[in-house]
């Protein structure tokens, strides 16, 4: 049996990387972005291309999106030129983090008129999706899910979170609240540490032979921060985004968020400091400033 045509829309850093091994598994593949860099390497691998939302609904029996902001995922799916206006395309698999309540609006829309939006936020950086090896959190109809899961696997491994709309976003803001507080709290520590003179490799080794390990000492500091390349793949402005969504999420369903207020905050002034595109990994500058040492390796 023939594998259905994909669409994908949104092909920065996260999107390219997914769409091309959606194409290296043999799915026939049209792409749709505003960036004409994005688009080359795809066509050159053999993808077609489509000029809006609509016309790549057209083109596509199932639509794939990882766009930045839940305001992108708002007009790709809903807008003038959107998803929905497009006549092919019945399922849009949403993997960008935009929070429950962009989520529920997309599925509510896309219900109105027959479709399903599934929201299928993803973790696991740059690495995980150019090796397939990402964590794909999945809400929506569960027949839904069972029948688009092949597509899903190609990209790494899925987990159903449940049948409601939002419900992976959820899970996925949760996830990305405690990742910016390990690499927040983590960077106080090892600036600590290295201004008592300590070597920051010694103390991660330390760190994650011990109860303090953490996805910041483990990965994110040996990695981006220790040899100073500060390129993890993850921008400061897209982790303040999630934090910000996070908190106010959880603020509106009466749950306090003291500790994230306070990496909120910590991210904002990592972005003012040093740019939104700036890499996350960026917020231990901020540490540094502010205790007149770096941490670098010896």
């Amino acid at each position: 049996m023939s594998k259905p045509v994909l669409g994908f829309v949104g092909l920065g850093q996260m999107g390219s990387r997914m769409a091309l091994r959606l194409l290296e598994a043999g799915y026939p593949l049209v792409v749709c972005d505003t960036a004409e860099t994005a688009l080359a390497p795809l066509l050159a691998r053999g993808a077609r291309r489509a000029a809006t939302p609509a016309a790549l609904a057209d083109q596509s029996d199932i639509v794939l999106g990882s766009l930045p902001t839940p305001e992108a995922v708002q007009a790709v799916g809903l807008g003038p030129q959107g998803l929905l206006h497009g006549q092919r395309a019945r399922r849009f698999i949403d993997l960008s983090t935009t929070g429950p309540r962009i989520a529920r609006q997309v599925a509510g829309a896309f219900a109105a008129q027959g479709r399903v939006a599934l929201d299928a936020p993803v973790s696991g950086g740059i690495t995980g999706a150019e090796q397939g090896a990402l964590a794909l959190m999945v809400s929506g109809p569960r027949a839904e899910f069972a029948a688009l899961e092949p597509v899903l696997r190609v990209l790494g491994r899925p987990f159903f979170c449940g049948e409601e709309a939002g419900q992976a976003q959820v899970m996925k803001l949760c996830n990305n609240l405690l990742a910016a507080a390990a690499l927040a709290i983590s960077s106080e520590a090892i600036v600590m540490g290295v201004k008592a003179g300590l070597d920051p490799a010694l103390m991660c080794e330390v760190i994650n032979a011990s109860s303090g390990r953490n996805s910041a000492t483990q990965d994110k500091f040996p990695r981006a921060v220790i040899p100073r390349s500060f390129d993890f793949g993850f921008a400061t402005g897209l982790s303040h985004k999630d934090v910000r969504l996070c908190v106010d999420e959880a603020e509106a369903m009466g749950v306090p968020m003291v500790v994230g207020s306070a990496v909120r905050q910590m991210l904002a002034v990592t972005s003012a400091s040093f740019g939104a595109e700036s890499d996350f990994t960026s917020i231990v500058k901020v540490v540094e400033q502010w205790a007149g040492v770096e941490v670098r390796a010896r």
